[in-house]
């Protein structure tokens, strides 16, 4: 074993370790630590890995359905599409690297996520991502690296997922100024395996052999999970060497070559080497089978020269996996990864010992118990505060501003970059790749992908309404299940489950972990009304630069199923002279609203009501009158109200339309009011829709056609609108080019 260490509060100051956990960690062992055994408890306890402040308010979220397969607890979650097939998908952030090195930092999140979906036996047939930065618009510094932001993160994600041959088709992007020190970066991946074809991350079988496959290891990303667990600060600049370095076409081969090995019977378990690299995956793997591991460091291959153990075992180098084999079958694994011009190598075995023991050329270098590095994890139930903002902030109301006129309300709504259309985004991305999509990016609400093996089609959107977030942390997070159910739903196919991304800043800070904990009750709640169960995600933490913490930003991506994938209903307007339908009860609900941020420069107020019974009577109606044909389009009401999403529907489609929509007040165009959608139908079919409406308040506003949209008073011709809304992004990214 290695020498007693130096200067043991200097490696544990850097290690983000506490004395108390030091003193763990030697009552684990039965003895001191060196310097390999603590850089291992430093990875697996650190906040990226254990989810250490995070694991008491996770408990009790809802994970089972007759359709879930597999819920929490593997790399990705799974659940059954029906004709013999199953959907795997997750969603992970990847916000510290993206904010030190956009492009690989980017680049690399969606290489991570492919992987963990494609360990699971899984095809990946579809990419979506939910980014969020920080001001744009201005003219100083700020915005400036914010715009060199987006364009690296874009050309990032867009060059891994292009050459993996995968299609992006779609995602959210938003702005706000609480990202400025940090943007969040969420990757989403979802694939297609048999439903009684899955595979699990685990080393079951004493005496088999564990075997090293994909791309040598290198010095990249030493530390990554531990830097993923701490605030920024100026000196953050210099994390650079902590982000890893992706090669999307040594993963494209490793793809086709798990698959490949996966028709065959020699594959026990199979783990990506994520966080904390060979640390994670070979103790992740051993802790699910209550087995040991002995691993043979020196046989790894190595990118560079003299590498030692401590960093093989910490290095995060991409498009690596940890497989356990059936014994006898490594000359035939071997020849699979060698064809596809990959390492390989037989690196250790299964054992009975529950430990992991690491050897360098026949010297033991570290003998852990694999349990207790994952089971006696610091649980921290971190102290919590309502925080003393939303007091100031509840009883505002857009009353409390100067009144401004529709007309000038709508010019600058059409013009917000939440609002307008990113196809300077998705245009990078090869979203028709595979030839399976049907709704991409731009054609608004959830994107649709089919499924030729049984006719399907799966929809799925991706959202997180953070200034709801903001001022009702609980409601904010039940409002990102509830859009992101209804966005699935009305393309016409059943949400069925959600992944979720959960990002919020420091949880030292008491205030941060009440959002953290009231997000959760959000998340629980919703999902159990919904019957969309959590079948897998991420927390990212310490989202913070200099003191100052992102809005609580829970994202939520739903899958959904459409049994006929001939029957996609689309969101922007279809026909000239088809009728429009506003469903759904409309109120003067402007808190946390686009209008109350953009008009009144504020977010504030009270969230709008949130009632699940009308919302699942919405889903419901759409669902079924897509079925027996009797819908156009439908596109749900969300961010700016029904203007805005009337104004979305004809921009994309090029139809103007003329609406008369009862209000109370002339600004509540503009209101969110929840569980609301315009709905177009044919006029042959108006009087079976609103007979099987029944009593979902429903209202006739208006019909399709013209050069001009046309809201009550307010009246825009669409060349204004199309100019707006398409070539306004544009203008603002490429300001500094």
């Amino acid at each position: 074993m290695s020498q007693q260490l130096q200067d043991i509060e200097k490696v544990l100051k850097s290690h983000k370790l506490s004395n108390e956990d030091y003193t763990h960690i030697k009552k684990i062992l039965g003895r001191e630590p060196n310097l390999v055994e603590i850089g291992i408890f430093s990875a697996m306890w650190s906040e990226h890995c254990s989810y250490k402040s995070s694991k008491v308010h996770l408990s009790g979220f809802p994970t089972k359905a007759p359709w879930v397969i597999q819920g929490p607890g593997e790399n990705a979650g799974v659940i059954d599409i029906g004709g013999g097939y199953a959907a795997v998908f997750k969603m992970e952030s990847h916000n510290h690297p993206s904010f030190i090195e956009p492009y690989q930092g980017a680049a690399t999140g969606v290489g991570g996520i492919m992987r963990d979906v494609f360990t699971m036996g899984a095809r990946p047939i579809a990419n979506l991502n939910a980014l969020r930065f920080g001001n744009v618009l201005n003219d100083d510094k700020i915005s400036a690296h914010q715009r060199y932001l987006v364009r690296g993160v874009v050309e990032g994600i867009g060059g891994y997922g292009n050459c993996m041959g995968v299609p992006t088709i779609g995602g959210e992007t938003s702005f706000d100024e609480c990202y400025n020190g940090n943007i969040l970066v969420n990757a989403f991946t979802l694939g297609l395996a048999k439903s009684d074809e899955i595979f699990y991350g685990r080393a079951d079988g004493i005496g088999n052999p564990v075997i090293y496959v994909g791309a040598k290891t290198g010095r990249d990303g030493l530390g990554g999970a531990v830097m993923s667990s701490d605030s920024f600060t100026e000196e953050s600049k210099s994390l650079r060497p902590t982000v890893q370095v992706g090669d999307p076409f040594t993963e494209k081969l490793l793809l086709e070559a798990c698959l490949e090995l996966f028709k065959t019977e020699h594959v026990v378990g199979i783990q990506d080497m994520g966080a904390a690299g060979l640390t994670s995956s070979s103790f992740e793997m051993a802790g699910r089978s209550g087995s040991g591991m002995i691993m043979h460091l020196d046989r790894i291959p190595a990118r560079e020269e003299g590498m030692t153990p401590y960093e093989f075992m910490l290095s995060e180098s991409q498009e690596r996996m940890l497989l356990c084999a059936k014994k006898g079958s490594e000359s035939e694994i071997i020849k699979i990864f060698e064809k596809w011009d990959l390492d390989v190598a037989v690196v250790g075995e299964v054992t009975a010992t529950g430990k992991m023991e690491l050897f360098w050329h026949g010297e033991r270098v570290a003998e852990v118990p694999v349990d207790p590095v994952s089971e006696e994890a610091p649980v921290l139930n971190r102290p919590m505060s309502r925080p003393a903002y939303l007091d100031k902030i509840a009883d505002v109301t857009i009353d409390d501003f100067e009144r401004v006129s529709n007309k000038e309300a709508f010019s600058k709504l059409t013009k917000s970059m939440e609002v307008v259309d990113k196809s300077w985004i998705y245009t990078q991305y090869d979203s028709m790749v595979q030839t399976n999509t049907i709704k991409k990016g731009g054609m608004l609400d959830a994107s649709v992908i089919r499924v030729k093996e049984n006719g399907k089609a799966l929809a799925m959107s991706a959202d997180c309404n953070v200034r709801y977030c903001y001022i009702d942390p609980k409601a904010g997070a039940a409002a990102a299940v509830i859009e992101s159910g209804r966005n699935v739903a009305m393309s016409g196919a059943r949400p069925l489950a959600i992944t979720d991304c959960l990002n919020f800043g420091n949880p030292e800070n008491p205030e941060v972990m009440w959002q953290f904990a009231e997000s959760c009750l959000g998340i629980k709640e919703a999902c159990l009304e919904l019957t969309t169960p959590v079948i897998g995600g991420n927390v990212s933490l310490y989202n913070e630069t200099n003191g100052v913490s992102v809005f609580p930003t829970p994202s939520i991506a739903t899958v959904g199923v459409n049994d006929d994938a001939n029957k996609v209903l689309m969101s922007s307007f279809q026909g000239e002279g088809n009728t429009l339908y506003l469903v759904g009860e409309s109120n003067s609900e402007f808190g946390g609203s686009l209008y109350m941020k953009e008009i009144c420069g504020a977010v504030a107020g009270k969230i709008p009501v949130i009632d699940y019974e009308n919302e699942l009577a919405l889903w419901d109606l759409v669902i079924e009158a897509n079925k027996k044909g009797m819908l156009e389009s439908a596109k749900d009401v969300s961010s700016g109200g029904v203007a805005i999403t009337l104004a979305k529907m004809a921009a994309v489609s090029g139809f103007g339309c003329d609406v008369r929509m009862p209000v109370n007040d002339e600004r509540d165009i503009f209101a969110e009011s929840m569980s609301r959608a315009i709905i177009e139908v044919k006029q042959e079919n108006c009087a079976d829709f609103e007979s099987m409406a029944g009593i979902l308040p429903n209202h006739k506003i208006g019909i399709v056609g013209g050069d001009s949209i046309i809201i009550n008073n307010l009246e825009m011709s669409m060349e204004e609108l199309k100019d707006n809304y398409f070539n306004t992004f544009k203008r603002v990214i490429e300001r500094d080019i």
